[in-house]
């Protein structure tokens, strides 16, 4: 067995082991740093295998952006762990059917195998080494040439739920205790003291008539 075997095996023990943990952690919080430390497992499979920039991709998109911002409000919000496990048991049947699925399609593309192929190399020039293929660099040429259409839509589409995101958070709000620096600017001392004239001397109150100490 090689160094690269080696790692696989390394990396797909600690992967299988930290996807277990994600779904059978009781804190949240622990379970949001397995599921980081699977998605880094993965990433680097899939560096073994010559697939940079999906490795890439998952550590930028997943660990730096959407782990981390799940950690942190997972961290800020206040959760009920014991409500959370009160409806456990009865959606329980329907997690196991899903689970069985998912475990015997795993079976069936286990079972069929994968094809293995050789890696792709560039044909050699006489007098020059074999050059390997950059699979990045190929992958940014064909988005930019073949697929330029669909990669402006899909730009456009997010720079769209950014535009809507930005608007749903910045709307008026009634709770909200901005103060506008225009409007303090523009004040004047009428509007922040009022002056109330008082007598110099008031009366004192009467005094209350003393409750009868016999009764009829």
């Amino acid at each position: 067995m090689d160094v690269k075997t080696g790692f696989f095996y390394l990396f797909s023990l600690v992967l299988l082991f930290a996807a277990f943990r994600v779904i059978t952690a009781r804190n949240p919080v622990h379970a949001v740093l397995f599921l980081m430390l699977s998605f880094s497992q993965a990433s680097a499979i899939w560096l073994l295998l010559k697939a940079e920039f999906l490795a890439i991709t998952l550590v930028l998109v997943y660990l730096g952006a959407v782990m981390v911002l799940f950690l942190f409000v997972v961290m800020m919000l206040d959760i009920k762990i014991d409500a959370l496990r009160q409806g456990f048991w009865r959606h329980f049947p329907l997690a196991a059917l899903l689970g069985a699925v998912v475990v015997l399609e795993m079976a069936a593309v286990l079972m069929a195998g994968f094809r293995v192929s050789e890696e792709p190399r560039v044909a050699q020039v006489i007098g020059q080494p074999l050059l390997e293929v950059s699979n990045t660099k190929d992958l940014g040429k064909l988005l930019y040439t073949q697929y330029v259409y669909p990669v402006q839509v899909a730009a456009v589409i997010l720079l769209v739920a950014m535009i809507a995101a930005i608007a749903l958070t910045l709307r008026a709000r009634k709770d909200s205790k901005a103060i506008d620096p225009s409007e303090q600017v523009r004040v004047r001392a009428s509007d922040r003291l009022q002056i109330v004239k008082l007598d110099p001397t008031r009366p004192a109150p009467a005094a209350e008539a003393a409750p009868e100490e016999n009764k009829a």
